[in-house]
């Protein structure tokens, strides 16, 4: 990835995030935008967001920023000064989920590991 695109993508986070705060459907809670990801012609962009909640919360807080799609791609176009306004499409940034089955399972080993430990004094 280019600098360019990558203080582009920085740029559209920043806006999208800070979009968010302002928007009042209750759908869209505990909304985390953890990333983005614009195409190099600028016509889409990728916004990954993490949700608190259960899949359930999730489903309708994905609902609510596609209902406010045309909200934040004009307050993306009124702060930053693009060539072109690119559309933006959400999905759920899984990472969070990974991190934490990953961390369970460290726990897990690590219990492991000090009970096995025990056994060898």
């Amino acid at each position: 990835m280019t600098e360019r695109m990558r203080r582009v993508n920085e740029a559209l986070r920043e806006v999208v995030s800070q979009s968010l705060r302002d928007l009042k459907d209750p759908r869209i809670g505990f909304v985390t935008v953890t990333g983005v990801r614009a195409s190099p012609d600028l016509r889409n962009a990728t916004v990954f967001v993490s949700v608190l909640g259960n899949a359930r919360r999730r489903e309708r807080a994905l609902a609510g920023l596609v209902s406010a799609r045309g909200v934040l791609q004009a307050q993306v176009n009124r702060e930053l000064h693009l060539k072109r306004t690119p559309q933006l499409v959400f999905e759920y940034d899984r990472s969070t989920d990974r991190g934490v089955r990953l961390a369970k399972i460290l726990d897990e080993l690590d219990a492991h590991t000090d009970t096995g430990a025990a056994d060898d004094r």
